[in-house]
């Protein structure tokens, strides 16, 4: 889940859906209340530690953490190295997610249909929304954090993805990076706030409209798609200089900004703000017959989609052997 989260386009949320452990953490988190401490102070340290199922949140959490953090830098070089092969990784991936997580809705009906076009509609017009300028103020992470935590527990909508549109993901990725602890622990302050409301609504979801809800959260992961695509034509970038977003025509003879940003080694003076897929010769035409990576492309497409069946595989056996 860190993995996946550190990922502007990837979901956590997606990866807890798969492994089978998303309602838990759901109904986990929204047990976190005032009860919970008055359990602490009346029955006991053992008490409270069972009733707010801590050994699942302690394993769950570190390893988010861990992995969130030191992932982000690989991710970093990924996206920046090698776009096509982590962008076609992570489309096979969301593929099979959306089979997995389609299976599990139980009655197909008029409202399961208009609930997954709703979750896909909403989705795919999140992937084509503009980042804005990276925003400097710390306290500003403290909204992005209670926003981008509610993502990151949806199921095919990026809470990174989120915080490149709120124009929050290089200053918490800089704060991470130079140890800005004040930085940070606002932007976890506002993402516990944000997840400890969240899910309680999510729970009264699955509680009354099991069905309805999957059908949302399938939606959300068709949508998503869009922004997993890997070939894509920028169409505007913010400049770091000017302080605006201006066409990318301006600023090169190139298609797609990533081939420019290798091409120049210059990951910094500017960030994509509308961009949009397209075919893959279309990608090598804009971008001076550069090779599309095709072959690789579906190679790695594959080993995504592959992964995920892994997944559930391991999931499925872990609750055999419960």
């Amino acid at each position: 889940m860190g993995a996946a989260d550190a990922v502007p386009g990837v979901s956590g949320g997606t990866i807890a859906f798969i492994s089978g452990i998303y309602e838990e953490l759901v109904t986990t988190i929204s047990n976190i209340n005032l009860s919970l401490f008055k359990t602490l102070k009346k029955e006991g340290l053992k008490a409270f530690w069972k009733k707010a199922n801590a050994n699942f949140l302690v394993a769950l959490l570190s390893g988010i953490l861990i992995s969130f953090v030191s992932f982000m830098r690989l991710a970093k070089y990924l996206i920046e190295y090698h776009p096509v092969l982590i962008w076609s990784f992570f489309f096979g991936l969301i593929i099979a997610s959306i089979i997995y997580v389609g299976r599990q809705i139980k009655k197909w009906q008029i409202s399961t249909m208009v609930n997954l076009l709703l979750g896909t509609a909403i989705a795919y017009y999140i992937t084509t929304l503009p980042s804005l300028g990276t925003n400097e103020n710390a306290y500003f992470l403290f909204f992005a954090g209670a926003l981008a935590i509610c993502a990151m527990i949806l199921p095919g909508i990026s809470g990174s993805f989120i915080l490149v549109i709120l124009g929050a993901y290089k200053t918490l990725s800089d704060a991470l990076h130079d140890f800005d602890l004040k930085r940070v622990a606002l932007f976890a302050g506002g993402a516990l706030v944000g997840i400890l409301s969240f899910s309680h609504v999510l729970k009264w979801l699955f509680k009354h409209y099991e069905n309805t809800t999957l059908a949302l959260l399938t939606g959300f992961i068709v949508g998503s798609l869009n922004k997993i695509w890997p070939w894509k034509q920028t169409v505007s970038v913010y400049s770091k200089e000017l302080g605006e977003i201006v066409p990318f025509s301006e600023v090169s003879a190139l298609g797609t900004l990533s081939v420019f940003q290798q091409n120049t080694q210059d990951f910094e003076s500017y960030k994509t703000a509308v961009e949009k897929s397209i075919g893959p010769f279309q990608y090598s035409e804009i971008n001076a017959a550069l090779d599309p990576q095709l072959l690789w492309a579906a190679l790695f497409v594959i080993i995504g989609f592959l992964t995920i069946f892994l997944l559930e595989k391991l999931a499925h056996h872990k609750k055999e052997k419960i």
